[in-house]
C-alpha cells in the first residue's frame, strides 16, 4: 500500500532556470537535470569513500523536497538554505540511509526549515517501506550498502544514495542477506527504465540500465573470484583479499574487508561456504 504525507567549505554543482545550453546546441548536464525540477549540491568533503564528496539532491518547487542534506558544512548548508528559499520552502527532507555524511545537517536545517523527515529508521515522522510515497519521491527499498538504504524515485530519475555511485563502487554492510538483497534491488532498478541516476556521491549517470549491469556483474565477477580462490583452499582474510580484491588500494582495503564479509555471508546462506573460513574483523 502506498503512503503520502501531504507537505503541511562547500563546492557547488547546481542547475537553475538560467543554465546554458552547449556549444553544439545539445542541453547540457545541468539543464538536463534542470528540465526535470533537480539541482545538485555537492559538499566540499572529498575522500576515498566520498569520492570528490556528497551530493544533496533538492526536488520541485513550492515546496522543494531535500534528499540527503548531507554533512553539516556552513557553505554547504548555506547553499541548501538558500536553494530551498529560491523555491518556496521545504516540503521534507528524504534520507537514502542514515550515514553522517548523508544526514549530519538535518537538525540544524530543520530548524530553519521545520518540515518532515522521513527514513528508515530512526526518530522520524515517516518511516519509509517499500512502495510508499513522501511527496512527489517513491521509495524503494535498496539494502545492501546499509540495512536501512531506500533509494527514491521521481519521473524518470532515480536518486540512488549509495547504492549506485557515479564512479567506482560501494561496500556492502555484512547484514543477513545483504548482498542478496542488493543484487536483487540492482535488477530491480535496472527494470525501472528511468532516465538518470542521481547518485549519492559522484556525477549523475545518463545510460542506468548499463551502469546497474556494470554493477551486477561487477559484484558476481568478486564472488566468482572469491570462489576460485576457496576451492584452492584459501581461507584468510589476507588472502581472500589478495585473490579477489587485488586491485583495491590500500586505503579502501578495509572497506574490502566489510564486503568481503557479505560476500562470505552469501555463501554461506547458499550453503557454498567450505569449513574454516575466516571471518574479516568488523
Amino acid at each position: 500500500m502506498n503512503t503520502r504525507i501531504t507537505p503541511g567549505s562547500a563546492r557547488r554543482v547546481r542547475t537553475s532556470a538560467n543554465v546554458a545550453f552547449t556549444v553544439s546546441g545539445e542541453a547540457s548536464e545541468d539543464e538536463r537535470l534542470a528540465q526535470r525540477g533537480i539541482v545538485r549540491l555537492r559538499a566540499e568533503n572529498p575522500g576515498p569513500l566520498t569520492l570528490s564528496g556528497t551530493n544533496t539532491w533538492i526536488v520541485g518547487g513550492d515546496p522543494a523536497w531535500v534528499i540527503d542534506p548531507g554533512p553539516l558544512l556552513d557553505d554547504h548548508l548555506e547553499d541548501v538554505l538558500g536553494e530551498i528559499g529560491r523555491r518556496g520552502g521545504l516540503g521534507g527532507i528524504a534520507l537514502t540511509h542514515d550515514h553522517d555524511d548523508h544526514r549530519e545537517s538535518v537538525p540544524v536545517l530543520r530548524q530553519r526549515f521545520p518540515a518532515p523527515l522521513a527514513a528508515g529508521r530512526g526518530e522520524v515522522e515517516m518511516l519509509l517501506a517499500d512502495g510508499a510515497f513522501f511527496g512527489p519521491l517513491q521509495a524503494l527499498r535498496t539494502p545492501g550498502h546499509a540495512p536501512d538504504h531506500f533509494a527514491f524515485l521521481m519521473g524518470d530519475a532515480c536518486f540512488t544514495g549509495d547504492a549506485v555511485l557515479g564512479e567506482g563502487s560501494v561496500f556492502i554492510s555484512p547484514d543477513p542477506g545483504a548482498l542478496r538483497g542488493y543484487l536483487d534491488a540492482l535488477s530491480r532498478l535496472r527494470e525501472l527504465g528511468t532516465a538518470v541516476l542521481c547518485p549519492g556521491h559522484g556525477p549523475p549517470i545518463w545510460d542506468p540500465r548499463a551502469r546497474l549491469s556494470e554493477y551486477i556483474e561487477h559484484r558476481l565477477d568478486r564472488e566468482r573470484l572469491l570462489l576460485d580462490a576457496l576451492a584452492r583452499g584459501v581461507r584468510s582474510t589476507t588472502d581472500m583479499l589478495d585473490a579477489a580484491w587485488s586491485d583495491v588500494p590500500e586505503v579502501l582495503r578495509p572497506a574490502a574487508s566489510v564486503t568481503l564479509a557479505a560476500h562470505l555471508d552469501k555463501l554461506a546462506e547458499e550453503g557454498r561456504l567450505p569449513d574454516g573460513v575466516e571471518r574479516p574483523l568488523q
